[in-house]
C-alpha cells in the first residue's frame, strides 16, 4: 500500500465509521491502544487496549464531537449496527442518528468501551480488566489487576480523544454509570466540555446506593467457585454471576414493570405446600440472568461495582466543592420511577452546580425505573436536540 493510500484509509476510519445501508446505519468497532496506562491509584497497566466506535462525520475544526459514556452493563455500542441482519440496534438508537435528538447530521458522536467492561467475552467489546491477559505471566490478571476508578475511564477516553486531536467537546452525554464519566469529565476538564448532560445519575454515590450495589458483589464472592477470583483455569463462578445478574435486573425495574414481565406469587400452586419450591418469577429472572452473563465475566462485576461505588464528582473529600469547577451548561435527565439513583440525587446534584452551568432539570416518564434512562429516553429527545442546538 503506498503512502497516499495509507493516509486516505486512515482518513476514512475517522471521518467515516458509519456507513448507510439501505435505512439502517452500519457502524465499526475500532480499538485504541495505550502502551502503558497508570491508574489514579498509581498502578501501571501494560498495556491498555479498549474498544470505540462513531457515528457522522468529524468536522474540519474538530468542534463538533460529542461524548457518549456507557452504563454498566453497557457497551460502546450506542447507535446503529454492526450487520444489517443484527436483531438489536445500539441502545440509544432512537436518538443518535440522522435527524434525530443528537443528529449525525451534525455532530461527530463517539463512545468507548470502559475498562473493566462487563462484556469482555462478548466479540464486539474490546477492553482491558481482570480477565484479560496480563503479558508479564500470560495469564488471566485476576485480582492483581489495580482497582480502577470512574476518573481513569475518563482518562482513557481523554487520551483517545487527544490522538484524534478532539481538543473540545460540544456535549459530553451518559447514562446511569455514564453519568458519573460524563461529570467527571465536565469536572476535570472544564475548558474542554461544552455542555452536559448526565442521565439517571448523580455527582455523588451515597452509603445506601454504595450498600445496594454491593449486593451485586456478595453472590459472587460467595460462590466457592469463585476461588478468591482466581478461576480462569476452573471456569466462571456461574450461580454467582448469575445471582449478581439476576439483582441487577430487578433493582434497574420498577415495580410495574417487573410485575408485568414476570408472574406473580398467586399463580404458582408449589411454593404453597413446599418451603424449597421456588417462584416461577424467581425461576424466569434467573434463567435470563444466566443467558446474560454468557458474555460477562465475575471479577469485571466486581471492578465496576467497586468504580461506581468510589464515584464521588473530583474524586476528593467534597463533591460538592469539585462541581465548582464545572463550566458546562448542565441538564440533569432523571428518571421519574428511578429506585436505584433516586431523582433526589439528581436534584442534589444540580443544586450543588455553580451558577454558569446554567443548570436544567427535566425527568424522564415512565414504567421501567432507572431503564427508563435506555427503554424511554425517547421521552425527552426534544429536550435534548433544543439543549444541544
Amino acid at each position: 500500500m503506498t503512502a497516499l493510500c495509507r493516509v486516505l484509509a486512515a482518513l476514512f476510519l475517522l471521518l467515516s465509521p458509519l456507513l448507510s445501508y439501505g435505512e439502517t446505519l452500519l457502524v465499526q468497532k475500532q480499538a485504541f491502544e495505550i502502551a502503558d496506562f497508570t491508574t489514579q491509584s498509581g498502578k501501571t497497566i501494560s498495556p491498555v487496549r479498549v474498544g470505540w466506535e462513531a457515528y457522522g462525520t468529524l468536522n474540519a475544526d474538530k468542534s463538533n464531537a460529542i461524548l457518549i459514556t456507557h452504563f454498566f452493563s453497557g457497551t460502546s455500542h450506542a447507535a446503529g449496527k454492526y450487520q444489517p441482519e443484527d436483531a438489536v440496534a445500539g441502545y440509544w438508537d432512537a436518538i443518535i442518528g440522522p435527524g434525530k435528538a443528537i443528529d449525525t447530521n451534525k455532530f461527530y458522536v463517539i463512545s468507548v468501551d470502559t475498562l473493566v467492561n462487563a462484556n469482555v467475552f462478548d466479540p464486539n467489546v474490546i477492553t482491558t480488566g481482570p480477565a484479560t491477559i496480563n503479558p508479564a505471566t500470560g495469564k488471566p490478571w485476576g485480582l492483581s489487576f489495580p482497582v480502577v476508578t470512574i476518573a481513569d475511564f475518563v482518562e482513557v477516553q481523554r487520551q483517545l480523544l487527544d490522538s484524534l486531536g478532539i481538543q473540545k467537546l460540544h456535549a459530553v452525554i451518559g447514562a446511569s454509570m455514564g453519568s458519573f464519566q460524563a461529570i467527571e469529565w465536565a469536572v476535570r476538564y472544564p475548558e474542554r466540555v461544552e455542555r452536559l448532560i448526565p442521565v439517571i445519575g448523580s455527582a455523588y454515590l451515597d452509603a445506601w446506593a454504595a450498600v445496594r450495589l454491593e449486593r451485586w458483589a456478595y453472590p459472587i464472592k460467595q460462590d466457592p467457585a469463585w476461588r478468591d477470583g482466581n478461576y480462569y483455569e476452573h471456569g466462571q463462578p456461574r450461580q454467582g454471576l448469575t445471582t449478581a445478574v439476576a439483582y441487577i435486573t430487578q433493582d434497574a425495574l420498577y415495580p410495574t414493570a417487573f410485575n408485568q414481565r414476570y408472574p406473580a406469587p398467586a399463580s404458582d400452586a408449589a411454593p404453597h405446600q413446599d418451603i424449597r419450591a421456588p417462584f416461577s418469577a424467581w425461576q424466569q429472572l434467573m434463567t435470563q440472568a444466566a443467558e446474560r452473563s454468557k458474555l460477562q465475566d465475575a471479577n469485571h462485576i466486581l471492578y465496576l461495582v467497586r468504580a461506581s461505588q468510589l464515584y464521588r464528582a473530583g474524586m476528593g473529600d467534597n463533591w460538592q466543592q469539585a462541581l465548582q469547577q464545572v463550566k458546562a451548561k448542565t441538564l440533569f435527565l432523571p428518571a421519574s420511577g428511578d429506585q436505584l439513583l433516586l431523582p433526589t440525587m439528581s436534584q442534589h446534584s444540580a443544586a450543588a452546580m455553580p451558577q454558569a452551568a446554567q443548570v436544567q432539570y427535566a425527568e424522564i416518564p415512565g414504567d421501567y425505573g432507572h431503564l427508563d434512562g435506555v427503554f424511554n429516553i425517547q421521552a425527552v429527545s426534544a429536550k435534548i436536540a433544543a439543549f444541544l442546538n
